[in-house]
């Protein structure tokens, strides 16, 4: 019982990736991983100041705090429902942030679920800048050739002159292919035949 009123209880905080004009990107409920008290963990919260780790959810993931926009108590905002969010006085978005861009540096965007749920929006990297920075001059051709940038033959020339060696050869000899699409010595034709 003594222990039970001795351990600290956790910190439970929103985590927001980002903060757009109407937008609020939502990671979920989180709890910053610290050595310090309860109330020095509070106040940091409040100023807008905490550094250090944060867990989301119960997945284990401990993320460095620099990586959200803010974190918020829990108590700070409220969900009106999966959609909207009060916080500041205000009404928000609410843009769910997968587990896999908690860790991205970039800028997000928020879009309908792809799927189709009836979640509302969703947030995924932006990556207009990467396609805006691709030269068309630099696009790779239909086909793609593996060989030492610095060979100065055409890459088929060797195959082009073993095949008309090959082709030589089976003109010259009497064993190759024959005519009629078969390999080998032509037969000899039986004798008292005539050739």
């Amino acid at each position: 019982m003594i222990r039970k009123l001795l351990q600290r209880t956790s910190v439970e905080i929103w985590v927001i990736k980002q903060i757009d004009e109407d937008v609020l990107h939502l990671c979920g409920i989180g709890t910053p991983q610290t050595e310090q008290k309860r109330k020095a963990v509070i106040e940091a919260l409040e100023r807008g100041d905490y550094r250090g780790g944060v867990r989301i959810g119960r997945t284990g993931v401990v993320l460095n705090s620099r990586l959200f926009a803010a974190l918020i108590p829990l108590e700070a905002l409220t969900l009106e429902h999966e959609r909207l969010a009060l916080w500041q006085g205000r009404t928000w978005q609410i843009s769910r942030v997968p587990q896999r861009c908690w860790h991205h540096e970039g800028r997000l965007i928020a879009h309908l679920d792809p799927l189709g749920n009836q979640s509302g929006l969703v947030s995924s990297e932006d990556v207009s800048t990467i396609s805006d920075s691709i030269v068309p001059a630099t696009i790779t051709p239909a086909t793609v050739e593996f060989r030492p940038g610095d060979a100065l033959e055409e890459p088929t020339a060797d195959s082009h002159d073993a095949i008309h060696q090959a082709r030589a050869r089976r003109h010259t000899k009497d064993k190759g292919w024959r005519d009629d699409g078969t390999w080998g010595t032509p037969p000899k034709p039986p004798e008292g035949s005539d050739p």
